[in-house]
């Protein structure tokens, strides 16, 4: 093989565990997750969010264990795709890449109309500045996007700050009721089972409780550019996860603690449970930290959009350099080593989505952000469902010295678990969209016929020989 064209590569050593951890938690948006998420499955389901998102970051790290397994023979930015192309073979790995891709870039549009909506009621209320939610929009469409230009150390600089100003924010409010003690004994009820496994509605606990992972498996996207990815990659992945688990639960606990187990439930109603939050703030740390709590979920929200937007920009350039999309797509940047032109072209496509919103009439948290993420969601899960399939199938050919338990029992729980949540989502939909009918089945459908072309054009278009040759090899 020729020595590798140097534009053809990441900038290999740049990354640490807690750079990719950062990462890879700042694409769940812990803090969006618990400002929207606990008031929701009150209202839904009673009081078992905190189990159910234990539940979920429990199947998620039993994936976590098959998974890291194949860093060490597979590093590509498109991690998915290479992935289930080692294990279930080229055709299955473009549909796979296909899918993901759709995914990445579903959500990445998603988190797009929520965070222009969010900073424009924030701006307006908080500042006196009303500018349309687009011109926000796009101003923050133009910083991620200088950021995904840049080294990826740049953007995990970022995120630190961002990341640990909302994780204080939760843990001074969580803390703050576990001090100052809430209207109602503690209980022990949100872990109990019967509320987050047998209770009524419990399904749309778990359409919540998979959806508040997702990005965890952008570690292995990043084992191209990190430090030692055989040890970095395995570590970043169980700390983003564990952490997550251990984060959601708690701060969902505390979040029903604030109001009392049947004091939740009677202020979880449809016309104020959104509001829940902000009481929670109010009551427990004052008015100033409702301010620091609206400015906090834009900024989270903007968080997610840097990591989402280094993830698929990775995707992009990793299926560039394969040759299952243009080569251009392929080519990192000769002095910073990031995958600039899927950088750029996806940022072409966040600002045409956000004027075509605007332009339309159409609303960018209902239309653009709910429509955009509940289809992501669905094409994510799919794919680590698959994914986990993979990994099972390339460890059954040759275990690699690797025991049984890692690489053979618990790919088979997550191809379960995940199959599971994945049925869960799809038949609790209208929970993640607000949508029934037409539009919850299209949406729904997306990600199936993103997966079937990208098996279809692979089968009528065969990378070359030249763009295979250039790919990352398996270690």
């Amino acid at each position: 093989m020729s020595a590798p064209d140097s534009s053809r590569g990441l900038a290999s050593g740049r990354l640490g565990v807690w750079a990719i951890v950062f990462f890879v938690m700042s694409a769940a948006a812990p803090l969006t997750v618990v400002a929207s998420g606990a008031p929701l499955t009150v209202m839904l389901a009673g009081v078992g969010g905190p189990g159910a998102m234990l539940a979920a970051g429990v199947v998620l790290m039993v994936f976590a264990v098959g998974f890291t397994a194949m860093t060490r023979y597979v590093r590509d930015a498109g991690a998915f795709y290479a992935y289930t192309t080692e294990g279930l073979g080229a055709p299955v790995g473009s549909g796979a890449a296909s899918l993901t891709t759709f995914g990445y870039t579903a959500l990445l549009l998603g988190f797009y109309g929520f965070v222009a909506f969010f900073a424009q009621v924030t701006a307006d209320g908080l500042f006196g500045l009303d500018l349309p939610w687009a011109v926000w929009g796009l101003l923050i469409a133009a910083f991620v996007g200088f950021l995904g230009y840049r080294q990826v150390d740049m953007g995990a600089k970022v995120l630190m700050v961002l990341l640990t100003a909302e994780v204080v924010l939760l843990l001074a409010l969580s803390l703050a009721v576990l001090v100052q003690g809430g209207p109602e004994p503690l209980s022990l009820a949100p872990l109990s089972p019967s509320n987050w496994l047998t209770a009524e509605g419990a399904g749309g606990l778990f359409v919540l409780g998979f959806g508040a992972y997702i990005g965890f498996e952008g570690t292995a996207i990043y084992a191209e550019e990190a430090r030692d990815p055989e040890r970095t990659v395995p570590r970043a992945t169980y700390i983003a996860i564990g952490f997550l688990g251990a984060f959601y639960a708690f701060t969902f606990y505390c979040f029903i603690a604030a109001f009392g187990v049947e004091g939740v439930i009677a202020a979880a109603t449809p016309e104020g449970f959104a509001d829940l939050p902000f009481v929670w703030a109010d009551t427990y740390l004052g008015t100033s930290a409702v301010k620091v709590l609206q400015v906090l979920i834009v900024t989270s929200f903007v968080a997610c959009l840097i990591a989402f937007h280094n993830a698929c920009s990775r995707y992009l350039f990793s299926l560039g350099r394969s040759g299952l999309l243009p080569a251009g797509l392929g080519r990192s940047h000769p002095k910073h080593r990031s995958p600039y032109v899927g950088s750029l072209a996806l940022s072409a496509v966040s600002v045409a989505a956000l004027l075509l919103t605007a332009v339309a009439g159409w609303d960018p948290y209902l239309d653009l952000g709910l429509k955009s993420y509940g289809t992501g969601v669905v094409a994510i899960v799919a794919a680590q469902a698959l994914c986990a399939l993979a990994v099972l199938a390339f460890f059954l050919r040759d275990r690699r010295g690797h025991s049984p338990l890692r690489v053979v029992v618990a790919p088979v729980l997550a191809v379960a678990g995940l199959g599971a949540g994945l049925f869960l989502i799809l038949t609790n939909f209208t929970v993640v969209t607000g949508y029934t009918g037409f539009v919850n089945g299209l949406l729904m459908v997306l990600p199936a016929i993103a997966f079937v072309l990208g098996v279809v054009w692979y089968v009528a278009r065969p990378p070359t020989p030249e763009a295979v040759e250039e790919e990352t090899p398996a270690a």
